[in-house]
């Protein structure tokens, strides 16, 4: 496991702003606080000039989906925001509320949330009994 490396070679902290570091002094070295997407290498965080690790980048992250999309034999297009768009989605069909789903994604207009909703024009076969649950 990277992190658990990290943490026996004395780099497994993560950069916490502000106040947190302070109020939560274990919080830079627990799992939770630690990247989705850890970088391969290790570098010196320019605000302390303590070597950790940092983040991969949005485009490594991107190229990663793409070549998995490929390798699984998928062809039609998907990306990262494929997910975005099935993670919104799959929230709809479970009855989650617009506003909710809205602050998940942080879309500052519910307008632009709205557009997820197009997959739901299913008629009246759209209605979900309680009952089904």
């Amino acid at each position: 496991m990277l992190h658990g490396n990290d943490l026996r070679e004395g780099f497994g902290e993560v950069y916490l702003p502000y106040a947190l570091a302070r109020k939560y002094p274990n919080a830079p070295k627990e799992w939770a606080s630690q990247y989705v997407f850890p970088s391969a290498k290790l570098s010196v965080d320019p605000r302390s000039g303590v070597t950790r690790r940092h983040h991969a980048s949005a485009d490594s992250v991107q190229r990663e989906v793409k070549r998995a999309t490929r390798s699984a034999g998928i062809t039609m297009h998907g990306g990262c925001h494929t997910l975005r768009h099935s993670f919104a989605t799959h929230l709809l069909e479970d009855g989650y509320d617009l506003r909710t789903i809205q602050e998940l994604l942080g879309h500052s207009d519910v307008r632009t949330t709205q557009i997820y909703t197009h997959v739901l024009n299913k008629g009246g076969r759209g209605v979900r009994s309680p009952l089904e649950n």
